[in-house]
């Protein structure tokens, strides 16, 4: 009897004890609409994200999501070392990356949430606002270093070309979609933030600066039509010679229309095998409510259905 008891005990106590040791670590006790997980975004997209986090803690108060804002070679990185399950960036998973995390039975997938485009930024001083495809890869590459090349009446002098840095998606999609994998100038000059793009730009008149279209729209401008009032941006044209009638600036509808040559997509990348909070954020960001502030952000939702609801109500 005393045996039997003992036994009981014991297993009782190893019971326990195995409990014990598969208590969930940090991360990994979240469900669709709570826990605190860290994701990645690209810095380009901070101002969307930002306004997306606000809505989602408003209807989920039991989820905390700590994003971290960097470059999309960092928000690889960090996906990739299994330290987030989640990375808002400009690609999706190249074959090496999934056979990557597929050696590790993991399952990662691609969620496109939105199309978005690069804008080319001028000083308020400088009076050019018409540039082809062709012209802006000159000057990507070096064949063109001074405003005179573009305009011969001006008198900017050298063009300064200003990125945000080395690292950005906004440097690999030049790199790849525009210059086809040649290098770029030397003379470019690399900043830290789309912000600080801005910020040179608005200070120097002979500065040409490329960044993300979200960053520049005005959040009290309901029609999306004006931009920073310390820059201006440029028309660019996919023909051979830009005029007024071909050039198109990055605005909502011209992106949606494809009309505007700078555009490209932005990619949720999820590995969330137990489906957690990670999955439930995709879900929000890519149902109508998430979808409606892309639409309002002045970017284009990848959902059509929001875009044609909210036609249909203005």
């Amino acid at each position: 009897m005393m045996m039997k008891l003992y036994i009981a005990l014991l297993a009782a106590l190893l019971l326990l004890l195995s409990g014990c040791g598969n208590k969930p670590g940090p991360g990994e006790d979240d469900t669709l609409i709570s826990g605190t997980i860290t994701i990645a975004v690209d810095e380009t997209f901070r101002p969307i994200m930002e306004e997306e986090l606000q809505v989602f803690h408003a209807l989920t108060p039991d989820a905390t999501v700590h994003p971290v804002y960097c470059s999309e070679v960092e928000a690889m990185k960090l996906l990739l070392a299994d330290s987030v399950r989640l990375a808002v960036t400009t690609r999706q998973l190249t074959q090496e990356e999934t056979a990557y995390f597929n050696g590790k039975k993991f399952f990662p997938v691609s969620v496109k949430m939105a199309t978005d485009g690069l804008a080319l930024i001028v000083n308020k001083q400088n009076t050019d606002s018409l540039i082809t495809v062709d012209r802006f890869k000159d000057i990507l590459t070096g064949k063109v270093t001074d405003w005179k090349q573009l305009n011969p009446a001006s008198r900017l002098g050298k063009l300064q070309l200003v990125f945000d840095n080395p690292n950005s998606s906004t440097v690999h999609y030049v790199l790849d979609s525009i210059c086809g994998g040649k290098p770029l100038s030397k003379d470019l000059k690399a900043q830290k933030t789309n912000p600080e793009v801005i910020s040179y730009v608005a200070r120097n008149p002979a500065a040409l600066g490329v960044i993300g279209v979200n960053w520049i729209g005005n959040p009290t401008d309901s029609t999306r039509l004006s931009f920073n009032d310390a820059i201006r941006i440029m028309a660019v044209s996919r023909a051979d010679s830009a005029t007024v009638g071909n050039s198109f600036k990055p605005y909502q509808a011209y992106l949606a229309m494809n009309q505007y040559p700078l555009t490209r997509n932005v990619y949720i990348l999820l590995n969330d095998p137990k489906s957690g909070l990670p999955s439930g954020l995709t879900s929000f960001l890519t149902d109508f409510r998430g979808q409606r502030i892309i639409l309002k952000s002045g970017l284009v939702p990848a959902t059509a259905a929001v875009r044609i609801v909210d036609v249909k109500e203005e």
